[in-house]
């Protein structure tokens, strides 16, 4: 079974929570065959989306973990991944993208361009995957997708432009007029699978005679041929057009903006055609490999089933039967019974089964082509790792962000606590973002995340598919302590027992650092500390700033520079130099007046009007600082940085003050230093914890 890998298209579909990201995959799965009737997400008839699998997500309306799937349109093999909005799952996002080659971006014709969408294109942009624009919910009250177009623009910088245009709009939307061929397409039938192509009806003919002249001198830019018989005023071949869109589509330069209403069955073929033509196969995208042997230069790719197998394990799922693989398979092919290598735990291991992904059911085959997806069965293996089959390359791997949230969890019984720790041990697994680790002071268990939402769902995961009873602790914040001003250290380690002794002598300050968390600089002359020991006295910091002498919590933004020092030829050494600097850190934090910084986040309100003032209010209450309001008709949008530290219990104050109307985002932006009378309870609170622990030991 050889596939035309020019006819192949990887996929996903991202967009902010609730622009009916899952609604759309579920007609693209309907319209190609693939499933045969039509469930909703939030389903009366108690089934659910296809691609929500899980229990959690169905019941929720929400999607939490990326599902693939593989669905053929005309002549297309297209492999689709449906991700999650919520910011708390970015890292499902984040892999998916790593992987993929083309995007649809999905926005609500109300909405618009909204607070995840953003984060979204910027996902799209870090790893430079086209997309397609496509504005759903165009039968909702108050769409414009004329006015998303423009956001697109404006919000994004994206130059976006529209290929269709509606006809009529919200609960008068018939159908669509697409400006390529100038035809007026409608979809008939119960679930709009018969397409019928007519005139356009006239009232809209001048619109899209404008649009079509927008399309037209925006694509002349990507083609000469187009560009001359445009000039010269004459007709233009769609292929002409087709090609253009595409050129500059794959060189992230042009955007192209499509409607219509996953909901109501419209608009959704003429996306998929528009996936054919404009998104790239796996041949047009550049991808690199790090040549292990050869000092990690860059090598490029090639889809040839030919050449020795390079492929990415981007996503781990622990299932009943053991551990599942989803591998994107860049450079030559993947059968049964291969051997492979990987890079990263430096192992073979052979191809067992092979499995294409269908959202959770699987269908098994014997070999995946270059830049298909599919995924192996019972290997070990980390998130992210390479495997290759011939050659030693590592594929560079995702950006994953840092927790912000830790919450201490308590198993409630014996039974609950070995359920438990194999919970943990599979989210780790599967979930860079989310972690865990035995605080060693109170030996509790804490677990660490993207936001509230992200260990809610986690905490609720072990319930119901481990049977795992926890109790949890107050929600904690990621602190940080730091310095604010510049302090001189000179201290001197000696300890004297039989036989040789620690000796060494440190010298100079540390500062305030803008640029990073750390940074160690030697500015020693005249070998006053041996250069071998001038790593010890690097990792001697390093272990200091592990915890600040405030609350607890680790020392970023310093730099920490040493100038002189001493050593002795017999009872210097590694072990003493690292105990000299820890000592000169101790020394001189207290003078360098340390502060307290938090977590703030970027948070965006979306709510009516009317509730503009008591969302101000509640942001105000939580001492954040308003960054911008913008009202748009009915609908306004706030936009402002709070300390994540109150905004626990954000979402119900949310839903009283708005009466359920109003929704909000956030996402890390920043560390900021902590007003003077929370600091000092925290230092306090600190304090007493110490105290305790000093009696009960």
């Amino acid at each position: 079974m050889s596939i035309d890998i020019t006819k192949m298209r990887n996929i996903g579909i991202s967009a902010h929570i609730d622009s009916g990201k899952t609604t759309l995959s579920e007609r693209i799965l309907f319209y190609s065959n693939k499933i045969h009737a039509i469930h909703e997400v939030r389903g009366k008839d108690g089934v659910g989306a296809t691609m929500d699998h899980m229990e959690l997500e169905r019941e929720r309306g929400i999607t939490i973990q990326s599902a693939a799937t593989q669905v053929t349109w005309k002549e297309h093999t297209i492999n689709l991944i449906d991700t999650p909005g919520h910011v708390d799952f970015t890292i499902e996002v984040e892999r998916s993208l790593r992987v993929l080659d083309g995007a649809i971006l999905v926005l609500c014709a109300v909405g618009g361009v909204q607070s995840q969408s953003i984060t979204v294109d910027r996902q799209l942009k870090r790893y430079h995957v086209p997309r397609i624009a496509f504005v759903n919910k165009c039968d909702r009250t108050g769409a414009n997708p004329f006015k998303v177009k423009i956001q697109l623009r404006e919000k994004l910088g994206l130059n976006a432009v529209m290929i269709q245009i509606p006809i009529g709009l919200e609960d008068k939307l018939e159908g669509l007029v697409d400006l390529v061929t100038m035809k007026a397409v409608y979809f008939d039938g119960d679930q709009g699978t018969e397409i019928r192509f007519a005139e356009i009806p006239p009232h809209l003919k001048a619109d899209a005679e404008k649009y079509r002249e927008e399309l037209i001198d925006a694509v002349s830019m990507f083609s000469d041929e187009l560009a001359e018989l445009y000039l010269a005023g004459e007709p233009i071949p769609e292929d002409f057009i087709h090609q253009a869109v595409r050129k500059g589509t794959l060189a992230e330069q042009f955007v192209p903006v499509m409607i219509g209403s996953a909901y109501k069955n419209k608009g959704i073929q003429p996306l998929l055609d528009a996936v054919g033509y404009y998104l790239p196969n796996p041949t047009e995208v550049k991808n690199y490999a790090l040549d292990l042997d050869h000092g990690e230069e860059r090598k490029e790719l090639s889809a040839d089933e030919k050449s020795p197998t390079v492929a990415l394990g981007f996503k781990l799922e622990d299932g009943q039967y053991g551990q599942l693989t989803y591998v994107r398979i860049y450079q030559g092919s993947l059968k049964k019974g291969d051997e492979l290598y990987n890079t990263r735990a430096r192992k073979k291991f052979k191809v067992g089964r092979l499995v294409r992904m269908h959202a959770d059911d699987m269908e098994d085959i014997s070999e995946g082509a270059p830049g298909d997806i599919v995924a192996l069965f019972g290997i070990d293996c980390a998130s992210g790792d390479t495997f290759c089959g011939g050659g030693n390359y590592a594929m560079t791997s995702m950006f994953v962000p840092e927790p912000v949230i830790s919450l201490a969890i308590n198993p409630k019984d014996k039974k609950s606590a070995d359920q438990m720790a194999k919970a943990l041990n599979r989210f780790t697994k599967e979930d860079p973002t989310f972690q865990t680790y035995v605080d060693p002071e109170s030996n509790q268990t804490i677990i660490k995340g993207m936001g509230e939402l992200h260990l809610e769902v986690y905490i609720e995961r072990m319930r119901r598919e481990y049977r795992c009873e926890v109790e949890t602790g107050m929600p904690q914040v990621a602190y940080r302590e730091a310095i604010t001003q510049r302090a001189a250290f000179n201290y001197t380690h000696r300890k004297q027992t039989g036989g040789a002794g620690q000796y060494g002598r440190v010298a100079g300050y540390m500062e305030p650092f803008g640029e990073g968390d750390y940074e160690f600089v030697d500015a020693v002359k005249g070998g006053a500390i041996p250069t071998e020991f001038i790593p010890s006295c690097d990792k001697g910091f390093k272990e200091a700033l592990k915890r600040g002498s405030l609350i607890g919590f680790p020392i970023v933004n310093i730099r920490c520079l040493i100038n002189d020092g001493q050593s002795h030829p017999v009872d210097s050494s590694d072990i003493a130099f690292q105990m000299a600097a820890i000592g000169a850190f101790r020394e001189a934090y207290p003078k360098a007046k340390p502060c307290i910084l938090e977590p703030i986040m970027k948070v965006a309100v979306e709510g009516p009007t009317e509730f503009q003032g008591n969302i101000f209010a509640s942001i105000n209450q939580r001492r954040g600082i308003i960054l911008a309001s913008t009202e748009d008709g009915t609908f306004s949008r706030v936009e402002a940085e709070v300390p994540l530290s109150e905004m626990f219990g954000y979402s119900t104050a949310l839903r009283s003050l708005t009466q359920g109307k109003a929704e909000f985002t956030m996402e890390f932006e920043k560390y900021g230093k902590v007003p003077s009378g929370i600091s000092e309870a925290l230092i306090k609170g600190y304090e007493e914890k110490r105290k305790k622990e000093l009696q009960q030991k």
